[in-house]
């Protein structure tokens, strides 16, 4: 994917676009933000520039034999290095090391990504600062880490950091559609405020069961119960199954909380809500109940914070929530 067609991360592109304009690449780059706003694919983009035969002053053409090889994962002038199971292990720098000992094979540069770099212990991290205070010629080393986890200073004093930031919301909005055509657009917009200015979290959120049991604790909630002891019957079984989603119950708590503050945005500005879930609340609950059930949310991630049995807050929720 050419520069051009990356959506977001202005300052970084163009810091980056100087130094290819310029002839002025440094020999390390260290790509940092938090996970899923494009630091791997900007990472990719300036490998296929470096790597294209045909480029010049312009894009990766797509057809020449370097971005044909590339494209294939079968160029000899591009290397990956991934963690092997919880890290970077010094036996990946070490033989990353070799490899840079021989020339690039075909046109002259040969490109290294590093993901998740943060992931390197002290001794792959010492065994790789060898390596960028003595930089081969012509390679040039991209590690891409998340800010969640502190590099070894060492390492990202003698790289040029590059930060990359969340996306707005029209941006996570505009990449989501692009990489997953297919969704429906309520879908869509939920990926698009769960992501928090992260797009590539999209597939991790789409594939857990976060979105399902939202909208299956709306659909229970909207339809009403027969009686209050269905009600407490189906709150303790959703409940049991909140309990069990570890990470994702506070994906679950955040579509809740931003499902609760829409509707409720809504009827304050005498504006009808977005969708049929919200259009149904907005008929069903008054401003009051819609504040009430946002308490409860926020009660519910203040207990988890505190560690509290998940059980017990996912109960306690629900049954706020359905009989409240």
């Amino acid at each position: 994917m050419p520069f051009s067609q990356i959506i977001g991360q202005t300052k970084a592109l163009s810091l980056l676009r100087r130094a290819l304009n310029g002839g002025r690449l440094a020999h390390g780059y260290l790509f940092t933000g938090p996970e899923g706003v494009g630091k791997s694919t900007v990472a990719r983009a300036l490998a296929a520039k470096l790597l294209c035969v045909q480029t010049g002053g312009g894009p990766p053409c797509g057809q020449c034999p370097g971005c044909r090889k590339l494209a294939a994962g079968s160029h000899p002038d591009f290397l990956l290095l991934q963690p092997e199971g919880a890290g970077i292990k010094i036996n990946q720098i070490r033989e990353l090391k070799k490899a840079l000992t021989f020339p690039p094979f075909e046109r002259g540069m040969r490109a290294v990504i590093i993901e998740d770099a943060q992931s390197m212990g002290r001794e792959a991290g010492n065994s790789l600062l060898k390596l960028l205070e003595e930089p081969p010629p012509d390679n040039i080393l991209l590690l891409v880490a998340s800010d969640a986890e502190p590099m070894l200073e060492t390492i990202v004093s003698r790289c040029q950091v590059i930060p990359f930031v969340p996306l707005t919301d029209e941006q996570t909005a505009q990449v989501i559609r692009q990489t997953h055509p297919q969704l429906a657009p309520d879908e869509a917009r939920l990926l698009t405020k769960l992501s928090g200015g992260c797009p590539g979290r999209a597939d991790a959120l789409r594939d857990s069961e976060a979105l399902s049991l939202h909208k299956e604790c709306l659909d229970a909630l909207l339809a009403g119960a027969a009686s209050e002891a269905v009600a407490v019957e189906q709150a303790l079984a959703l409940a049991g199954r909140l309990a069990e989603l570890k990470d994702d119950l506070n994906h679950v708590l955040d579509l809740l909380s931003l499902f609760f503050k829409e509707v409720m945005t809504a009827a304050l500005c005498g504006r009808k809500a977005q969708d049929d879930h919200a259009l149904a609340a907005q008929e069903r609950w008054s401003s009051q109940r819609l504040s009430a059930m946002l308490e409860h949310v926020e009660a519910a991630r203040s207990d988890l914070a505190r560690n509290c049995s998940r059980t017990l807050v996912c109960e306690v929720l629900l049954l706020e929530l359905f009989c409240g």
